[in-house]
């Protein structure tokens, strides 16, 4: 890829994401949507981060990333249900598959 078409490609996302962005806020009062759909949506946002958290603990590249990771993050969702500080859940997390990892567990 030369520089001008990267330039080019670069300039092009930018006014797409500026265009979403604005269309936002600007659409808001002439489009109406059901409350229906306003929970389907609420909805489909959390099975999408939760699907994405289950890829990222349970893959790394195409294969089982272990039991060590799985279980970090399990460690880090229970400790963030019951409203730990942010730092201490990434810690924790972090220190329980490391520890894991320590003692042989892959």
């Amino acid at each position: 890829m030369d520089g001008i078409e990267l330039i080019i490609a670069s300039g092009v996302l930018a006014a797409g994401t500026f265009a979403f962005r604005f269309a936002g806020p600007v659409l808001r009062t002439r489009v109406t949507v059901s409350p229906q759909a306003e929970k389907l949506m609420a909805r489909s946002a959390v099975v999408l981060l939760a699907a994405l958290v289950a890829v990222t603990a349970l893959t790394e590249g195409h294969e089982f990333a272990g039991c060590a990771r799985p279980a970090g993050v399990l460690v880090g969702g229970v400790l963030a249900w019951r409203k730990a500080p942010f730092a201490v859940v990434v810690v924790t997390a972090a220190a329980a598959a490391a520890l894991l990892r320590l003692a042989g567990v892959p």
